[in-house]
């Protein structure tokens, strides 16, 4: 199955995450499909950059969010 998670990146203390497209039993930051958007939870505002179109392709499709992506595609989206 095709799930849309977030994969980790940055040092100790500084995260930053790559919202992606991979399959459900692929590592957190093994392969992946696609990356659709980033995640920058220590900007003031957690910064969120999703590239829409490939967002809602990949859903059509029928990837799972995860819940963090499914939390983040909900509050950002509005």
């Amino acid at each position: 199955m095709v799930a849309m998670r977030l994969a980790r990146q940055g040092t100790n203390k500084r995260a930053f995450f790559r919202i992606v497209v991979a399959e459900k039993s692929f590592p957190r930051n093994g392969r992946t499909i696609e990356n659709v958007g980033t995640y920058d939870p220590l900007k003031t505002d957690a910064q969120v950059v999703l590239k829409m179109d490939r967002v809602k392709f990949w859903l059509e499709k029928g990837a799972q969010p995860t819940l963090g992506v499914k939390n983040l595609l909900r509050k950002y989206l509005k």
